[in-house]
């Protein structure tokens, strides 16, 4: 009796719903031990935690709603673009200045990160016009993809340039999926390229007390990464400001060898950001190699199970929502880790789902629940095929007898 009750309430694909759960219960553990310091200075020591299941927990009721909307109502997110950009105009000129960074728009005690609006209303925007893309409107169709491309990610740049790059990369790889030409995804290449060689060369350049806050944060992030000098545990090495985090993170990382330290790691009260952009570097000290390994194939096996169920997809629409939704999660999570253990410089980009966060976590899980309504018609189709073929062969079999 129970298992037909779920299977009304769990609709969609069964291996993204046991993905998600995994990742929930992943993070619930984690951001419980990384936030420990925090429950310390708190009166309410289960405060941290509380919150953080409560966002979750608004996010799964999002889930269970969105998988149940039909999959053409989903072209609506392209309103949210407008929409986005007006929040991160004002976010520019009014937001919330936190850890030297613009990114938040406050309305009393309630924070929003457009960015993140910005990021699955642009998922829907490229979805929305590549399935429209043929062989007659594709050059006017490519200039709007890139006209809203730039405007939103020249928007999100200036306070968060990891997420503009993480925007683009999804928004191109969407193009590509989407078939547009190679000569103008060239052109593309090219220009970027140029684009970055040139603020790179700026920026060794240009003296710091020449640039503005964020942009010589950039630079020394770029730096400190590039420094080959010196490392840990070479005699001169010392742990300074500017190198607290990355240096803290590789002890977590140290500390945790094979098998981890479950619930005994020490770096969850060091490491700033412990529960948030750097809370992979924890899930290693506490659950060593093999945790890290195991988050890591859940999100390898959550975008091999996107490409699937894309591949079953008989509309465009629904199969490029899958794709940018897989690709925004993926590609998320793959910057988080490599940041995690020093592969790339500080990006500030969260760990999707796992990471302790607010609108970040809710709209993570609006791409999965995007991703089930998906998957909940791709299954509808498939069972009235099965009913069809079902029908015939009894009508093959009475005329045959007959």
């Amino acid at each position: 009796m129970a298992i037909p009750v779920l299977g009304k309430a769990f609709k969609g694909d069964k291996v993204i719903w046991c993905i998600f759960i995994a990742l929930c219960i992943v993070s619930l553990l984690e951001v419980f031990s990384a936030t420990s310091t925090i429950a310390y200075r708190q009166q309410n020591h289960w405060a941290p935690i509380l919150r953080h299941a409560t966002f979750l927990l608004i996010g799964f009721g999002g889930i269970l709603f969105l998988q149940r909307v039909p999959t053409r109502f989903y072209s609506l997110l392209i309103l949210g673009v407008p929409l986005s950009a007006i929040l991160l105009v004002i976010t520019i000129f009014t937001g919330a200045d936190v850890n030297g960074a613009q990114r938040w728009l406050g309305v009393g005690s309630f924070t929003i990160q457009p960015s993140e609006i910005a990021k699955i209303s642009m998922v829907g925007f490229m979805a929305f016009f590549l399935s429209k893309m043929n062989s007659q409107n594709e050059g006017w169709i490519f200039k709007t993809l890139i006209i809203g491309i730039a405007a939103i990610c020249i928007l999100i740049a200036p306070e968060n340039l990891s997420t503009a790059c993480l925007l683009f990369s999804v928004c191109f790889l969407m193009m590509f999926i989407g078939q547009v030409s190679l000569k103008k995804l060239g052109m593309i290449i090219a220009v970027c390229g140029i684009s970055g060689i040139i603020l790179l060369g700026s920026l060794s350049i240009i003296p710091k007390n020449y640039l503005p806050d964020r942009l010589t944060t950039w630079k020394n992030r770029i730096e400190r990464h590039s420094d080959n000098e010196v490392k840990i545990g070479d005699e001169d090495f010392k742990i300074t400001d500017e190198n607290y985090q990355e240096s803290h993170a590789k002890i977590a990382i140290a500390n945790g060898g094979f098998i981890g330290l479950p619930g005994s790691g020490t770096e969850r009260d060091i490491l700033p950001q412990a529960y948030s952009d750097f809370i992979f570097a924890i899930i290693l000290e506490e659950m060593g190699l093999l945790g890290g390994l195991f988050v890591l194939l859940l999100y390898v096996a959550f975008m091999i199970r996107c490409g699937v169920l894309a591949s079953k997809c008989e509309k465009k629409f629904p199969r490029y929502l899958i794709l940018g939704s897989g690709l925004m999660i993926t590609i998320q999570a793959l910057l988080n880790m490599a940041v995690a253990v020093n592969l790339i410089p500080v990006t500030g980009q969260p760990l999707p789902l796992i990471s302790r966060g607010g609108t970040s976590t809710i709209i993570t899980c609006a791409y999965f629940g995007i991703i089930l309504a998906c998957s909940s018609k791709i299954n509808e189709e498939e069972a009235e095929d099965v009913d069809e073929g079902i029908a015939n062969l009894k009508a093959e079999d009475y005329q045959n007898n007959g």
